[in-house]
């Protein structure tokens, strides 16, 4: 196998660009402006293009101020959000020291509802005792008189009957001259 150079197929068109090349063989040559390639030319024009956006519209002091105003708004947003933490944690510690004082409250509230009822049983029980006591001496005070007025109408009844067993004695046993004759007995003594 000999080096064999590539066969190059061209068209009419490209003929007009084809040189000789190394050993005879044809090279392709590309369009030059000035002197410069295709990929030179777009570099220059390029760097002609930012050179005119940076100095003659100066583009980057727009962009500059811009990134500062983002940075400075940025800045801004972070403090307003450093503050808004801080006061969030304030608030936070705030609702947490009120959670426990009213925990706190709770208990006592809680401790003292069971001393007033703890007071109010011990005040009931006083209280239904005393009254017990005051029914019982009522009760008793009611028994004793009735017992009195009992014993007051059995001797009502009594010197009722005995004057009526006198009456009916003297009548039965007494006459006129027993009378007359007690009669006489009383006035010779006074």
């Amino acid at each position: 196998m000999a080096n064999v150079a590539p066969e190059v197929f061209a068209t009419e068109s490209a003929d007009t660009f084809v040189e000789a090349g190394h050993g005879g063989a044809p090279t392709h040559s590309e369009p030059e402006l000035f002197g410069l390639a295709p990929f030179q030319i777009v570099s220059v024009a390029m760097f002609v293009l930012l050179l005119i956006a940076f100095f003659g519209a100066k583009v980057h002091k727009s962009i500059g101020s811009g990134l500062d105003g983002k940075i400075a708004a940025i800045k801004e947003q972070l403090d307003e959000a450093k503050q808004l933490r801080a006061e969030a944690e304030t608030l936070r510690q705030e609702y947490a020291d009120k959670i426990a004082g009213a925990e706190k409250d709770a208990e006592a509230m809680l401790a003292n509802a069971q001393h007033e009822a703890d007071a109010l049983l011990e005040k009931a029980e006083a209280d239904s005792k005393a009254m017990v006591e005051r029914r019982k001496r009522m009760a008793e005070d009611k028994i004793s008189a009735a017992e009195r007025e009992a014993v007051e109408d059995v001797r009502n009844r009594a010197v009722n009957a005995a004057t009526a067993a006198s009456r009916k004695l003297i009548a039965e046993k007494h006459d006129a001259e027993a009378d007359k004759a007690l009669a006489d007995k009383v006035i010779a003594g006074i």
